[in-house]
């Protein structure tokens, strides 16, 4: 119950969606009262979106996550590599035929890079169909095939397959991957997520190395913003949806901290 919750409440609290709601009660307020309180919500909510072309807010806000854990020295050895699902949309992977990249196939290219370079450790992919009506090929399985067409050994691949959510990536990949004292894992996911992915792979009680991909923005906040509304609405979107998910995640006990930091 709590998965669907969440996935309607997003729905409404993504930042372009609800400057459309508030757009629209304003221009049916005016219609209906004739009344100024219409039009107050129209210019708020036309405001909201001429600061997010103008200004750089999708930077400012996710400078701060993509920033909490910077990149570290790969050690000289790791056991294992765990990616979190968000790269690839399997249905639409399914009906074509081919692997369907999504905005996050950072998380894919550093996997592959670091397969390479550490050919003795396990891979293990985390990812089931996070969404409301699940198809019959999840993340996992079609991350697994990219993988293997790119050159990873099939024998090296591990699957979690069921995961719906961060929290779920967390719980199920270790038991799944059952981490051996001493032993030294990766996770790979994106930067502005990792926060979010360490506080539930220690809440787990799974002490990770993070390996952050997939980055928006440059190391230093204030970068200007793009040219079109809907790439800067676009990265707004991603920052809120990991501020709210952190908030909530927190407050449902399924991360260790509010912001997770390095230790």
């Amino acid at each position: 119950m709590t998965f669907v919750i969440s996935k309607l409440l997003w729905l409404i609290a993504a930042p372009g969606n609800f400057l459309l709601l508030v757009l629209v009660a304003g221009v049916l307020r005016a219609i209906w009262s004739g009344r100024r309180r219409g039009f107050v919500l129209i210019a708020a909510a036309t405001l909201g979106l001429l600061a997010i072309a103008t200004l750089p807010i999708g930077s400012w806000l996710a400078a701060p996550l993509e920033n909490r854990f910077a990149t570290v020295a790969v050690p000289a050895r790791i056991d294992g590599i765990v990616v979190l699902g968000g790269s690839i949309d399997a249905a639409l992977s399914l009906a074509r035929g081919q692997a369907a990249a999504m905005a996050a196939a950072g998380r894919i290219t550093e996997t592959l890079a670091l397969a390479r370079r550490f050919p003795a450790a396990r891979v293990l992919i985390s990812g089931g169909d996070g969404t409301l009506s699940p198809g019959p090929l999840s993340e996992a399985v079609a991350t697994r095939d990219l993988l293997i067409e790119l050159g990873v050994a099939a024998a090296r691949i591990e699957l979690e397959s069921v995961a719906r959510n961060t929290y779920e990536n967390a719980a199920l990949s270790y038991e799944a991957a059952r981490p051996k004292p001493g032993e030294t894992w990766l996770l790979v996911t994106s930067a502005m997520h990792m926060p979010r992915a360490v506080g539930c792979f220690r809440r787990a009680g799974w002490t990770i190395v993070p390996y952050p991909a997939d980055y928006r923005t440059a190391p230093t906040t204030g970068t200007a913003p793009g040219s079109l509304l809907a790439d800067n609405l676009m990265l707004v979107n991603l920052a809120a949806k990991e501020w709210l998910g952190l908030v909530a995640y927190y407050w449902l006990g399924r991360t260790d901290a509010l912001l997770p930091a390095p230790r």
